[in-house]
């Protein structure tokens, strides 16, 4: 019985058809991959390209290496040869022939991974895809980390523990992956895919424990080298031991030699950083009370100026006042520097139970302003008692010698403050420093000449 014509819904085929939605499905299903095996047929016709057939004691496959990709292959391959050929396979429409669309070959055999390694590694390094300029730097404070790594290895134990005893603020969001066989790199660019889709994470560890160049070898896939550069953040890798190293470690914006070095290259170390905090409490704690230490010392240094230049009696009230100026001016010292302490004591509270990165610069300001406090207290308590002292230090100054340079006189140092009166100690080019009542002025000596005597008593002009 004769089979019946297919109807109007039916699709009819042509072959140019049938063969383009072939090579489609057969390019999109397959990612590049490796093969070995021995070349036959080899042919090196005038266009340069080459074509050979890939086979085994049991099947064969067609292969074409255009002319562009022959860079990439080691040494001058002959028939027989025993190769690792890299490519993705195809379809030739024209007479519906599957083949593969080779772009590497390596030598078969012992070393062929490292090889292939190697290979590819120079090819990526060419392009700039290891450029150190191109690294993006590492959030100092990451907020979210994004972890990519088996869930039951020992990796990801290894890594949680040690991001919980550095920086437990962060919050940890685990992409399980395969790490390790034929299908572990298309796995991990889904995870990254996933990662960078969500949009949370401020860094991404990409991680797994170590292995033999076999074992890591989904760490070495040209595709994934090229994702880890578009990530939307830095990325670090941590894959293996410290001798192991893969194409993902170059292209990571930073490398650590295990899982455990990748989690603190990614996080600050949380308890240092407290300690600093601590550091700085009792910095601004120390700091009020230094200053107010000083203005005492100043306070002092008066008080003995003071004693050495004015009469017995003046001297005696003159202390007496100062004294009492000095206890109050203490007193509200004290008053402000408890207040501070009080107040450091709080601020300190608060920011321990805070985020360290946020609080810092806030406690600085903190600090800042209950130091002018304390300044303006401390101006306020002098400038009271200014008027009072400085009444009696007029009156004290008719019998001081500084009241000499208020006539109009000055006196002239070197810059370690000694007088100079004497010729020798003038010199041209010399920097000198004339002291008049109010001011000292800094000059430069241009020339030294020799000043007629002043006027004596005994002078005929008097």
């Amino acid at each position: 019985m004769p089979v019946p014509a297919p109807g109007p819904e039916t699709r009819v085929y042509q072959p140019v058809e049938l063969n383009r939605e072939v090579r489609l499905h057969l390019e999109a299903g397959f990612p590049r991959l490796w093969i070995a095996g021995e070349i036959s047929n080899l042919a090196r016709p005038a266009s340069g390209h080459w074509y050979f057939t890939l086979k085994d004691d049991r099947a064969q496959l067609r292969c074409a290496l255009f002319r562009g990709q022959r860079g990439n292959v080691d040494g001058r391959p002959e028939n027989g040869d025993q190769v690792l050929v890299r490519g993705r396979l195809s379809l030739y429409e024209a007479r519906g022939d599957y083949q593969l669309i080779a772009d590497a070959m390596l030598p078969a055999g012992s070393g062929a991974l490292q090889q292939a390694f190697d290979a590819l590694k120079k090819k990526l390094e060419a392009e700039g895809l290891f450029d150190p300029a191109a690294k993006r730097a590492l959030p100092r404070y990451p907020g979210t980390i994004a972890v990519v790594t088996s869930p039951t290895g020992a990796a990801v134990r290894d890594i949680t523990t040690t991001l919980a005893r550095r920086w437990p603020a962060a919050r940890v969001q685990l992409y399980k992956t395969q790490v390790q066989g034929e299908q572990a790199a298309p796995a991990i660019l889904r995870a990254l895919d996933a990662v960078d889709r969500d949009g949370t994470a401020d860094v991404v560890i990409l991680a797994r424990g170590g292995g033999s160049l076999e074992d890591l070898w989904a760490f070495n896939d040209e595709t994934l080298a090229r994702r880890i550069r578009t990530m939307r953040m830095p990325l670090v890798s941590g894959v293996g031991h410290e001798t192991d190293f893969t194409i993902a470690d170059f292209a990571a914006d930073a490398r650590a030699a295990t899982p455990t070095a990748a989690a603190e290259a990614a996080t600050p170390d949380g308890p240092a950083l407290l300690r600093q905090v601590d550091a700085l409490q009792q910095r601004l704690i120390r700091a009020p009370a230094r200053e107010l230490q000083q203005n005492w010392q100043r306070l002092d240094a008066l008080d003995r100026r003071l004693a050495g230049q004015h009469p017995a009696r003046r001297l005696a009230e003159a202390a007496t006042r100062l004294s009492g100026l000095i206890r109050r001016a203490r007193r509200a010292g004290e008053t402000a520097l408890k207040q501070a302490r009080a107040d450091q004591a709080t601020l300190r509270q608060r920011l321990l139970a805070r985020h360290p990165s946020r609080r810092v610069d806030e406690f600085e300001q903190q600090r800042q302003t209950a130091r002018k406090r304390l300044l303006r207290a401390f101006d306020a308590e002098l400038a009271r008692h200014s008027a009072r002292f400085s009444e009696t230090a007029r009156a004290l100054d008719n019998v001081s010698p500084l009241a000499v340079l208020a006539r109009g006189y000055a006196l002239i140092e070197d810059n370690k403050g000694r007088v100079l009166s004497r010729r020798e100690d003038f010199t041209r080019g010399q920097a000198i420093f004339t002291r008049v009542r109010d001011l000292r002025i800094e000059s430069e000596i241009r020339r030294v000449t020799d000043a007629p005597p002043l006027p004596g008593p005994d002078s005929p002009d008097k």
